[in-house]
């Protein structure tokens, strides 16, 4: 099967395009479990499926998206940067903006210069705000649906080492039916935050794009940040806008080709 490996922030994914499938009798769910694998595979936190668009949407074209343990998730904000610039790159869209049909409905990608990409990432839904849960130690949460679910939580410590040690007691929590993914966000300045991550269904990751969204709209609904911020991630930046008006979310960051192959086994 013929694949090709990008990276969002360090994020990192196996793209393979659907005619690509019919070479193996794998399901989704295995295909991803085994090109993700770091030592017997590719490596990559997730597999993306490039689909063609369905006659019954009106999207100019589909995507599925798998962790690395094989679960699918709702959306992934890293990868569909890479998946739009991709199909762009490709010759697979020939228009700079589109839409793409995912399961957390229409998403908006547009490709811009140096490779970046801007992201329309619809309405985030702000569930609980400054919530009180005790996991064995107490904490105060902020749940936020960006088409999937996230935990966000503040501090002034150790953010990286938070993610460690909470993310998967929150990721599982009886909270969260659907698991969640976890942020642990350090405020920087009014535009400018910290945030590290524990994914759902990968652990922890150098970068969370529907994560970032997420962090910025808690933050801001806590009152510790103004509307547009620089989101600082372990795998580098992104920079995220809540119009809160109209309650859409914007997201721009970079999008890199690794490399290309053929996977024989």
């Amino acid at each position: 099967m013929n694949f090709t490996k990008m990276h969002g922030l360090g994020n990192d994914f196996v793209i393979i395009e659907a005619q690509e499938l019919k070479k193996t009798d794998l399901s989704y769910e295995k295909l991803a479990q085994k090109f993700c694998d770091r030592n017997f595979g590719v490596g990559a936190d997730g597999l993306i499926i490039v689909n063609p668009p369905d006659v019954k949407s009106n999207c100019d074209i589909n995507w599925r998206i798998f962790n690395s343990d094989g679960s699918e998730p709702q959306m992934c904000g890293n990868g569909i940067r890479c998946f739009a610039r991709y199909v762009y790159e490709k010759g697979l869209i020939k228009k700079k903006k589109f839409s793409v049909c995912t399961l957390a409905g229409e998403i908006i990608p547009e490709i811009l210069d140096n490779n970046q990409v801007k992201v329309d990432m619809g309405m985030p839904k702000i569930e609980l705000v400054d919530y009180f849960l005790d996991i064995g130690e107490k904490i105060n949460i902020t749940t936020v649906n960006m088409g999937n679910p996230h935990c966000v939580l503040f501090t002034k410590a150790d953010s990286a080492a938070l993610a460690r040690s909470l993310g998967p007691k929150l990721e599982v929590h009886e909270l969260f039916p659907e698991k969640t993914n976890v942020e642990i966000v350090k405020i920087i300045s009014k535009d400018k935050i910290r945030v590290d991550v524990w994914e759902r269904g990968c652990g922890i990751t150098l970068a969370c794009g529907t994560g970032a969204c997420a962090s910025a709209v808690a933050a801001a609904r806590n009152n510790l940040t103004e509307n547009k911020v620089e989101v600082e991630l372990p795998g580098g930046t992104l920079y995220i806008e809540w119009l809160k008006d109209v309650n859409k979310i914007f997201m721009t960051g970079g999008a890199e080709f690794v490399f290309t192959g053929n996977y024989l086994n």
